[in-house]
């Protein structure tokens, strides 16, 4: 076999590669692209628009703000409410995640004490329990102390993060120099003021990805504010969106009436509901970048 039929049989099979790999890529990008694609556009359209006129034509802006309007008007603004309680949740979730778990991981990187092995490998298994086999024992916890209903009966179980501690522990145990650390030490700090004055400031890259991570999970959390909440003025957005599909005759048929909510404006609701994840994705990227590639080298 001479060399060059060689180059073209290791080129064609090159190309055979590659081909494949971006027939795949193309498949899922359509696979995930095109209920999207059909979600935007069907926030433009009327309710007859969306089931006669081609499903990836687009609407107009009239029937976007109708739609608009029909959705805040729904059980007089409840929506509001809904987006507003979202935030509360998550946010409030999101500052004791910080709170406890970047400390949390920095002890068990870089300090020793009884029960360290333990406790980290307590994080792990915790880590592997699915969060809705936790929900009955929170509930049961939270009903002794009467703080059903109440904002806490969220915030505080979405705030026990253990994937968070083990993201902080990985980065602190790897990224963080020893000498760095003893330096801060001989130079009189406290181990309050070392983690507060020296490791914190260099672990921004991972407390941006545990706020990010935190977040998300806070934000499209469903099941936990669905047991907690008695009360529709406390849901978050996720468990309004129910309520908004129980009103659709689509879906409901017994809904029809004053208070009844179109796919498109269903479609909105959705949309809605996702954008501030987007949001936040788009302003943290490079931080998220940052955070995903730390603690990948060590010391």
């Amino acid at each position: 076999m001479t060399s060059a039929t060689r180059g073209r049989q290791i080129g064609l099979g090159g190309w055979s590669g590659r081909t494949i790999v971006a027939l795949v890529l193309a498949i899922f990008v359509l696979f995930f692209a095109i209920p999207i694609v059909w979600l935007l556009l069907a926030t433009t359209k009327s309710a007859r628009g969306l089931i006669v006129r081609h499903p990836f034509a687009p609407g107009g802006l009239g029937d976007l703000r109708a739609n608009w309007h029909q959705l805040f008007a729904f059980q007089d603004g409840a929506v509001t409410t809904w987006v507003a309680n979202s935030a509360l949740y998550a946010v409030g979730a999101l500052a004791i995640t910080l709170v406890a778990g970047i400390p949390a991981g920095y002890a068990l990187a870089l300090t020793r004490f009884r029960f360290r092995r333990l406790l980290l490998i307590v994080t792990l298994i915790v880590m592997l329990i699915p969060n809705t086999a936790l929900v009955l024992p929170i509930f049961l916890e939270l009903n002794a102390v009467g703080l059903i209903g109440s904002p806490l009966s969220v915030i505080l179980p979405m705030s026990f993060f253990p994937f968070g501690v083990y993201l902080a522990y990985i980065y602190f145990a790897t990224s963080i120099p020893r000498d760095l650390l003893a330096a801060a030490r001989i130079d009189g700090c406290s181990e309050l003021q070392v983690f507060t004055r020296v490791a914190l400031p260099l672990a921004a890259p991972i407390v941006a990805l545990v706020a990010f991570f935190s977040f998300v999970q806070s934000w499209n959390n469903f099941f936990l504010p669905f047991v907690m909440l008695p009360a529709s003025d406390g849901y978050p957005i996720q468990v309004g969106l129910t309520s908004l599909l129980a009103s659709t005759p689509a879906f409901n048929p017994s809904s029809a009436g004053m208070q009844s909510v179109q796919l498109p404006t269903l479609a909105l609701a959705t949309v809605i509901s996702v954008l501030p994840v987007l949001i936040v994705f788009l302003f943290a990227q490079r931080f998220l970048v940052a955070g995903m590639t730390a603690g990948g080298t060590k010391e």
